[in-house]
């Protein structure tokens, strides 16, 4: 039976893939996802026929992994970061429910909150929640429900997708949230290019962080009441005393 592997390729660098995902895609002859996260690859694996779709075509490209796997080959379908966080898994198993005969293994990944996190330092030590501020699948109005009850209960907060061309303001909006509940001198950390060429992180505060022009490539760090910076490094304690 042929069988697709959904994987996560990390935050970009080539010594951030782990082993098992590195196997699957030497392994696999079809190589399929959104372009930008092919590219990444093709280098590494010039020997492989690469399938791709636009953003916003994600189903499409789930379609056509299933029906490569139905020609009898293996499909790797992948993704940046963490196939499980963000990532095509869930929806390639609400697909697969029509291709019962093709099997679906999940290949998990370095996603951009504990990549960025071991850049800025440790904040995520302690509870955290992740929020994404795309509003393409998520309304802004469970988005901004979410933001509330993640500030009210004094979780770190790591913000996925928070700005675009399109929502350009909306970390801003974000922040302005946050700072319902937060102290505006609160420790944030922002890092930009996880793994990949030209990756850089600052450490600033709430308020600071309201006025910052991030991007897609960027994932935002707000810290919780604990949370410090101890010589250039974002760190929540983990709760020991007397350390």
């Amino acid at each position: 039976m042929s069988k697709i592997y959904v994987t996560g390729l990390g935050p970009g660098a080539k010594d951030q893939m782990t082993i098992r995902a590195k196997n699957v895609l030497e392994h696999c002859p079809v190589i399929i996802g959104y372009t930008v996260y092919t590219d990444l690859i093709r280098d590494q694996f010039p020997e492989k026929e690469y399938l791709s779709t636009p953003m916003r075509r994600e189903a499409d490209r789930c379609r056509m992994a299933f029906e490569e796997a139905l020609k009898g080959r293996d499909v790797a379908m992948v993704c940046s970061g963490d196939a499980g966080v963000y990532g095509m898994a869930g929806l390639i198993c609400e697909i697969g429910k029509n291709y019962p005969q093709v099997e679906i293994e999940i290949v998990p990944g370095i996603t951009a909150a504990t990549g960025g996190a071991a850049v800025l330092g440790a904040p995520l030590m302690h509870d955290f929640a992740v929020i994404s501020l795309s509003d393409l699948l998520t309304p802004w109005e469970t988005i901004e429900k979410r933001l509330r009850a993640a500030a009210e209960a004094d979780y770190v907060i790591c913000l996925y997708n928070p700005s675009s061309r399109k929502r350009s303001d909306y970390l801003k909006k974000a922040c302005t949230i946050l700072l319902d509940s937060k102290k505006p001198e609160t420790v944030c950390g922002i890092v930009r290019n996880i793994g990949r060429e030209g990756e850089a992180c600052r450490i600033l505060t709430l308020e600071h962080l309201k006025e910052i022009q991030a991007d897609m490539y960027s994932t935002v760090f707000v810290g919780n009441s604990k949370t410090m910076e101890l010589n250039g490094r974002m760190v929540t304690p983990r709760g020991y005393k007397d350390v």
